[in-house]
C-alpha cells in the first residue's frame, strides 16, 4: 500500500504511534538519508580513481595520503551506516520500527526523528552504555 504524504507532514505525539503515516514518513527519510551516503560514495570513488599521487614533494604527498585514507574511513563508517538503514526498513516491512528492541515499548518521535536508526529506547540506551562502561572498566 503506497501513502502519499502531505507536503509539510510531520509525525506527532497525537497520533497513534507508528500509523501508516508515520511508517511512510520514516521510510522516505531513510531512503533519502541511504541515497544521499550512496551518492557521496560515488564521489568518492570517481575522486579516489582519478589516478595516482602525483605530488612531487613528500610533504603534499603525505597531506594526500592522509586526506585519502580520512575519506575511505569515512565511506567505510557509511557503509555500516547503509547497513543499519537497510535493517530500518526491514523493520518498517515486518511493523518492528519504532519499538524498543529490549522492551518492545515506543522509541519515542523525538528519537527517531533525531536517530532514524535506533533501536532501543532512551532508557535501554542508557542501561546499555552503562553496562558496557562497567565492563569495559573491568
Amino acid at each position: 500500500m503506497l501513502i502519499t504524504l502531505p507536503p509539510d507532514y510531520r509525525p506527532s505525539d497525537t497520533e497513534e504511534f507508528m500509523n501508516p503515516l508515520q511508517q511512510a514518513y520514516f521510510r522516505q527519510k531513510l531512503l533519502r538519508w541511504r541515497q544521499d551516503l550512496l551518492r557521496e560514495a560515488g564521489d568518492t570513488l570517481a575522486s579516489l580513481g582519478e589516478g595516482g599521487i602525483a605530488e612531487a614533494d613528500l610533504t603534499d604527498r603525505a597531506s594526500v595520503e592522509t586526506d585519502r585514507a580520512l575519506e575511505l574511513r569515512t565511506r567505510d563508517r557509511a557503509r555500516k551506516l547503509i547497513s543499519k538503514i537497510d535493517q530500518a526498513l526491514e523493520r518498517i516491512a515486518n511493523g518492528s520500527y519504532g519499538y524498543c528492541e529490549e522492551t518492545g515499548e515506543p522509541i519515542g518521535l523525538r528519537r527517531l526523528e533525531a536517530r532514524p536508526i535506533a533501536t532501543l529506547s532512551i532508557e535501554a540506551q542508557e542501561r546499555h552504555e552503562r553496562m558496557e562502561r562497567i565492563h569495559r572498566d573491568d
